[in-house]
């Protein structure tokens, strides 16, 4: 999920796609799905690592990610 945020990001930001539609479109799905997605790039650093280092807290789920979380880094620390 990480991986298709960042590849998402990235072919927006280099004008692949012009749009969340456009892109949305070319990979068969809702915008709304790609809008929720790309927050995952919004992930701090540290979780980020602790996600690809298989060491997220117990409980984190992709849906609650995509759906829960807070623009500030600060106030997405996990507690352990």
């Amino acid at each position: 999920a990480l991986a298709k945020a960042y590849r998402w990001q990235e072919q927006l930001e280099s004008g692949e796609y012009a749009n969340l539609n456009d892109l949305a479109a070319a990979n068969g799905v809702d915008r709304t799905y790609v809008g929720r997605f790309l927050r995952l790039t919004s992930l701090a650093p540290e979780i980020v690592e602790r996600i690809l280092d298989g060491d997220e807290p117990e409980g984190i789920s992709l849906a609650k990610l995509r759906n829960d979380l807070p623009v500030v880094w600060a106030e997405q620390a996990w507690g352990e």
